[in-house]
């Protein structure tokens, strides 16, 4: 394998047809295949052999790590991350030490605690992180997660006073909280209140307890880029050493074992799309061998239901379990995931996973309903040259619009927010931003400016609610602000690490190449070139047939399965499946699949281009 892959590393088959990889728009879909940087400069792949060779890695592993400017004083730290090494000072984050000392107090005085947490999966997460610590401690716990239709984002003073009838005399908002100073600070004569967000706001914090949240502008943690269910789980640390210093854990009251915890900093931190870098990187790598031990009744339910058969990856977290915890949130029960996840009954589990399951499919069917009208809207705002799309409809779900969002952006490489007209005359909606382009400051300057009555979120996702008279005003201040994005190309490119024949595609690589996982926002799974492939069959399969399966023959007679997911609206299966059996070069990711007792390697193609 290595003398195969030394051959076919630097560059594609120097062939006209494999323009493609060197930047002509010559795929089936338009896009440009271009190298990674670096990946055509000798001096970088002579150190990523020098980093193979040094660490007792094989070379391909090394060369991704070089590619991905990781030096060797760095590798292992990358491919085997240890929170004992990167886990930091919970004192680190601003207002930590008063939210700890609170909570601490609120545990030895056998106090209430009331969560309040946003209805996504980061909020879900950090909810049952914060409510399964406290009970373990012995504390009474009551949890709130709002109905994304009747109460919107955040807290409002109904569900948090709910709270306070219950008993809370101290209260937690998870994953929200920043920019609701005013309601917050209403309750303020009636529980003590600690936020845990990580939202962007440039409004000036609530005026409560603490409020920790490492993007507020004088926190100097450095911790950005962590999610809010990572901050509950710091919180958790730092309460216990409280408790340690106050001697409060004992033999009938041992301290509790957080690395528990970590399947569900894992799972937020992928779904809530964290850069998987550093810190980052050590939850989500050791959170999945805790998912993948099966311990949490509610997540082995809901593995279960989504078919997930093997050790759990960021893929399964994405794909598999948090559109299914995000679905409750969007288009029925919003606390159904967050009673999922706290559930200890294998039963009720099973129960809450197929409603989940079935709202999800429900969701899905919605989101159809939806799309094909947006995109047409989409290509129109396009054609007039918007930099920025932004769509409402009146009979859209609000539920669904971020995903609907999300498919746009995808589709035309530009900022895209979709709102649903309510029957009040305003509108709700969800944006998502394309790489270098911070949607969330533009959506708080816009409520500043008075043409939002709600906004805000991060770089790459927010939310907003206006007017509907507000709209074209909206629309031409996120175009004047965002206008950086006319510039971008309709389409993002292919950018590829390495290039195979088909019988180079071997498990052993799949293997090596798995080594760099987990894969994500940050650390892109390394996207491969398989040129020169004959199909010489396929079929479609899954339940709607909305997949397409594929196998390859190489000039080298090497065989490989090939998979094309969302077939149905993908151009390129129509392509693939030509009757002709021209051959293609294919751009995808690598795989190794265990079926049955046998593993092989698979391949998901993600583009094709005529050979």
């Amino acid at each position: 394998m290595t003398a195969l892959l030394s051959d076919t590393l630097d560059t594609l088959p120097p062939m006209p047809e494999a323009r493609a990889a060197l930047g002509v728009e010559s795929s089936l879909t338009g896009r440009r295949w271009v190298w990674r940087d670096g990946a055509e400069n000798p001096a970088l792949l002579r150190m990523g052999a020098a980093i193979a060779q040094r660490a007792g890695l094989p070379e391909i592993v090394g060369r991704l790590l070089a590619l991905r400017g990781i030096p060797l004083e760095q590798a292992a730290h990358f491919l085997d991350p240890k929170l004992r090494a990167l886990l930091p000072n919970p004192s680190s984050l601003q207002d930590m030490d008063k939210a700890a000392a609170r909570m601490a107090q609120a545990v030895q005085k056998g106090e209430t605690i009331g969560i309040f947490g946003d209805y996504d999966v980061d909020g879900a997460c950090a909810s049952a992180i914060l409510a399964s610590f406290f009970e373990e401690l012995g504390s009474t716990v009551h949890t709130h997660i709002p109905d994304r239709m009747t109460e919107g984002y955040g807290p409002n003073v109904p569900a948090l006073e709910g709270l306070v009838s219950h008993g809370a005399s101290l209260i937690i908002c998870v994953d929200c909280g920043t920019a609701a100073g005013p309601v917050l600070g209403a309750l303020t004569d009636k529980a003590d209140l600690i936020v845990l967000d990580h939202h962007k706001s440039e409004d000036a914090l609530p005026p409560i307890l603490a409020t920790v949240n490492p993007n507020r502008p004088d926190c100097t943690s450095g911790l950005g880029h962590v999610c809010a269910a990572a901050l509950a789980f710091l919180a958790a640390v730092a309460t216990s050493r409280d408790l340690r210093a106050a001697g409060w854990f004992h033999d009938a009251q041992p301290a509790p074992d957080l690395m528990r915890q970590l399947d569900l900093v894992a799972l937020a931190t992928v779904c809530d799309v964290m850069p998987l870098h550093g810190l980052n990187r050590a939850f989500v790598t050791q959170g999945l061998k805790i998912m993948a031990r099966r311990q949490r009744t509610g997540l082995n339910a809901l593995m279960d239901i989504a078919g997930v058969t093997k050790a759990p990856d960021a893929f399964t977290c994405g794909f598999a379990l948090g559109p299914r915890i995000n679905a409750g949130g969007r288009i029925a029960e919003a606390a159904l995931g967050l009673t999922l996840l706290r559930s200890t009954d294998a039963h009720d589990a099973r129960t809450m996973a197929e409603r989940l399951d079935a709202v999800n499919r429900r969701r899905q069917g919605v989101e159809a309903e939806i799309l094909d009208r947006a995109m047409a809207q989409a290509a129109e705002q396009r054609e007039a040259g918007h930099p920025v799309i932004l769509l409402a409809g009146k009979d859209w779900h609000p539920g669904v619009v971020g995903i609907v969002a999300g498919r746009i952006k995808e589709q035309f490489n530009r900022p895209a927010l979709v709102g649903a007209e309510q029957d009040d005359g305003s509108i709700k909606g969800s944006g998502r931003s394309v790489p270098g382009l911070d949607l969330g400051t533009v959506i708080i300057a816009a409520r500043q400016a008075g043409l939002l009555t709600t906004g805000g979120g991060h770089a790459m996702a927010a939310g907003f609610s206006l007017p509907a008279d507000n709209i074209e005003r909206f629309h031409a201040f996120l175009d004047e602000r965002l206008a950086d994005a006319a510039a971008l190309p309709d389409t993002v490119d292919i950018t590829l690490d390495v290039a195979l024949s088909v019988s180079g595609a071997t498990v052993e690589l799949a293997e090596n190449l798995a080594m760099l996982a987990p894969f994500g926002a940050g650390n892109a799974e390394p996207l491969i070139a398989v040129s020169h492939a004959q199909i010489i069959r396929s079929d479609r399969i899954g339940r709607d047939g909305n997949t397409l399966r594929l196998l390859l023959k190489g000039q080298d007679g090497g065989r490989l399965k090939a998979l094309l997911f969302r077939a149905n609206d993908n151009p390129l299966a129509i392509a693939l499946e030509d009757s002709t059996r021209p051959p293609v070069h294919l751009a995808g990711y690598l795989r190794s699949e265990t079926w049955n007792g046998r593993t092989d390697a698979t391949f998901f193609i993600q583009d094709a281009a005529r050979a």
